[in-house]
């Protein structure tokens, strides 16, 4: 036995320097105290002016006390991974299991094929035996023109896979490397020199590669672009006979084409060496049947999947998520074949992570603090929840299975397929597990597979599978797993909070709220981590209070803090500055800039008055049956000009929009009653007043100062992406009545 043999394939580590943080939370603690006290003693007399908005802030501040409480909670023991990839090559190099590869896309325009092969062709080409890794397109939007850019797909990775390889590419999106990579050196090089380059192979090849790159590029846009696919395109596969019985997107019998049958050996690369298996897959849809969105895709994967290869581990990404690590396949498995704690091991997730960030990322969607804080603080709590995309699952997780102590991982039983059964017949009897009515009087959305009815399926998966006495893993490697596409404007990020918020809150108030669903299943810690994302959406009513009541006040004339000479000022002061100093130290220390931090104050602020209470409105609204269920899929793709003025830190309105309303509503609203109490102050120089009202004319003025994009979308720019006349109106008119009901 070697000596290696008995250690583990990864290694867990607490975070250092937490006596810090602990020390910040006692703070922060006692100065909380004082602010009760202070609030407890000082309540104002029956029939005395603002008794009301008085208690209506305290019992605000308990809120957020209990939620600064759910952070700290989730902040207190974060837990980081390493993985040893040597040990496990060393071991199971000629055991390795089959990896079953899911990538869901849903519109074709939302979603362009180009950007959806790009990440299937990374996955393809992971660092790992390619004869074991199967990957699985399912298209919601049954389109021709996806399952053209496969068919592309499929014959450049005869080319690309064995250049990778040869040349370890990092990144293996072909797109994001040739920008990378050989753009540069493209531009570089003059015609009357490619002589000279020829003489380099390295440099040559990749040029070459750019070129056919390019070529196959512009092919599936051009296609894309003409919106059919042509009479000599559709005689290169059979595949494209099934949609001449496809009515709609939303009316048509299942498409399933295996694109490259790995299994078969004429499925080689350039080199001879053999392919991923690739399928292509569109379940069926029928008007009557509901199709559960991308949960119920997911499950028709891993029923098909499950016919095709089944493979014990199954890696879902979405369509925008290019692979930008090859490695981490065999990081995942190191967690799910260590010999001591591999066998408790039900799912890996690895961080959300985007390409597309500015400098100072201005709809704050680098995710930062919860990538390198929160769910490291999840894992030490217990495991982290699953986001639903870069997540590796053991198999039976998603099959309904339960943890049992005794469970022993053999990973030689998993089997793939007879090499006997052709293509074609595999196809056929797979069409069966992705129809409509296969699911009918079934556990499929219940027990088993993705759950249904929620708009945040993953979370909701997740806590189910952690139920079940799995451990679920947090890695988060120094080379990013995933980098996706975060959104460019303002009103795309604000609707995708909305969709979560109201998905997370459905989940707390139903029978699998965590305390529910968890009880005695789950640490106590765990239950409470999942509430600082479940609670997103009744939260939405503390921080609207807390931005309208005290501006309001100070417009009345009615203080709702203590005066600035008063002792008990400071507790306020103390825990503002120190929470506010501690948060911008967090930015900074995981790569941050001070505007940087500043936006995502904005940001905090724009979700939890728009997304989260408009998350609260659809669960309310849904509870009363006036709405259903949706799924918004976020764009992917920009416009040039949007492009620009997002990489130069320009907020981006230009559309009507409920929330734009609701924002400029309250930016103008504090704009108002800001000026009023200065005006107020300044007439009453001499009474002192400012004593007694400088903590809302501070809070007041942060608003004010903290909206200036808005003031600057409703009267000052000019260009197609500032706010709408009819927001500015409409927001005027509230704003102007919101101060005359407090007036008057």
């Amino acid at each position: 036995m070697a000596k290696d043999d008995n250690l583990p394939l990864f290694e867990t580590k607490s975070a250092k320097g937490r006596i810090l943080f602990q020390i910040y939370s006692l703070l922060i603690f006692v100065g909380t105290c004082f602010i009760f006290a202070y609030r407890l003693s000082h309540i104002p007399a029956k029939g005395e002016p603002g008794r009301w908005a008085w208690m209506g802030l305290f019992f605000l501040e308990l809120w957020f006390c209990f939620y600064w409480f759910v952070t700290t909670v989730v902040r207190w023991n974060p837990i980081y991974r390493n993985t040893f990839k040597d040990r496990l090559s060393h071991r199971y190099e000629k055991a390795l299991p089959g990896i079953d590869i899911f990538v869901c896309t849903a519109d074709p325009v939302i979603e362009p094929p180009v950007m959806v092969i790009n990440t299937v062709l990374s996955v393809m080409a992971y660092d790992y035996p390619p004869e074991k890794l199967s990957v699985y397109l399912s298209d919601d939007g049954g389109s021709n023109l996806t399952f053209y850019a496969m068919l592309e797909a499929s014959r450049f990775s005869k080319i690309w896979l064995p250049f990778c390889k040869k040349f370890k590419v990092e990144p293996r999106s072909s797109k994001v490397y040739f920008r990378i990579v050989v753009e540069p050196l493209r531009e570089s090089v003059l015609p009357k020199e490619w002589s000279t380059v020829k003489k380099c192979p390295i440099s040559s090849t990749k040029i070459k590669l750019c070129m056919l790159y390019e070529d196959m590029k512009k092919r599936i846009e051009n296609t894309t672009k003409l919106g059919q696919i042509s009479e000599e395109i559709s005689k290169e596969h059979k595949g494209f006979n099934e949609w001449i019985l496809v009515a709609s997107r939303h009316d048509h019998q299942t498409i399933l084409q295996i694109l490259i049958d790995g299994r078969d050996s004429e499925a080689v690369d350039i080199q001879g060496q053999p392919l991923p298996t690739l399928v292509y897959l569109a379940r069926e849809k029928r008007t009557q049947y509901h199709h559960h969105f991308k949960a119920g895709a997911m499950n028709a994967l891993i029923r098909v999947s499950s016919r095709i290869n089944n493979s014990p581990i199954i890696l879902n990404v979405d369509c925008d998520m290019y692979s930008n690590n090859s490695k981490s396949v065999r990081d995942a498995l190191c967690f799910f074949m260590d010999e001591e704690k591999g066998n408790e091991v039900g799912f890996v997730q690895f961080p959300q992570a985007f390409e597309n960030l500015t400098k100072n990322d201005l709809y704050s969607s680098s995710l930062n603090v919860a990538r390198q804080m929160e769910m490291p603080g999840f894992d030490g709590n217990g495991g982290p929840c699953y986001i639903g995309t870069g997540c590796f699952h053991r198999r039976e997780t998603l099959s309904g299975k339960k943890y049992n102590k005794n469970f022993k991982e053999n990973w030689k039983r998993w089997s793939n397929r007879s090499v006997e059964e052709s293509t074609r017949v595999l196809e056929e009897t797979s069409k069966v597990l992705a129809s409509c009515n296969y699911e009918e009087n079934t556990q499929w959305g219940k027990e088993i597979g993705v759950k249904y009815d929620s708009a945040v399926e993953d979370v909701l998966t997740g806590l189910a599978i952690q139920c079940g006495g799995w451990r679920s893993i947090y890695f988060n490697p120094e080379r990013k797993g995933f980098l996706g596409v975060a959104p460019t404007t303002l009103l795309q990020s604000l609707v995708q909070y909305r969709r979560w918020s109201y998905g997370d809150f459905q989940i707390f108030a139903s029978r699998h709220c965590p305390f529910v669903l968890g009880y005695k299943k789950i640490p106590l810690k765990l239950q409470l981590s999942y509430c600082i994302y479940l609670l997103w959406a009744p939260t939405s009513l503390t921080t609207l209070y807390y931005v309208i009541a005290p501006s309001l006040c100070l417009l009345k004339g009615i203080s709702l803090f203590p005066q600035i000479s008063n002792p008990w000022v400071l507790a306020f002061v103390f825990v503002i500055f120190l929470h506010r100093a501690y948060s911008l130290g967090e930015c900074i220390w995981f790569g941050g800039t001070f505007k940087g931090w500043w936006n995502d104050q904005r940001m905090w602020l724009y979700r939890r008055t728009t997304s989260y209470f408009f998350g609260l409105l659809d669960y309310i609204l849904k509870q009363l049956g006036f709405t259903k269920s949706t799924f918004v899929i976020t764009t992917k793709v920009a416009d040039d000009d949007v492009s620009q003025r997002y990489e130069q830190d320009v907020m981006e309105f230009g559309t009507s929009s409920p929330m734009f309303t609701i924002l400029a509503t309250l930016a103008l609203l504090n704009a108002f009653c800001f000026f009023g109490g200065l005006k107020r102050m300044i007439a009453d120089l001499e009474t002192m007043v400012w004593e007694q009202f400088a903590l809302q004319i501070l809070l007041c003025g942060l608003l004010v100062f903290i909206n200036l994009p808005v003031y600057q979308g409703l009267f000052f720019r000019k260009d197609v992406a500032s706010l709408p006349t009819s927001v500015s109106y409409q927001s005027t008119i509230f704003a102007l009545l919101a101060c005359a009901i407090a007036l008057y």
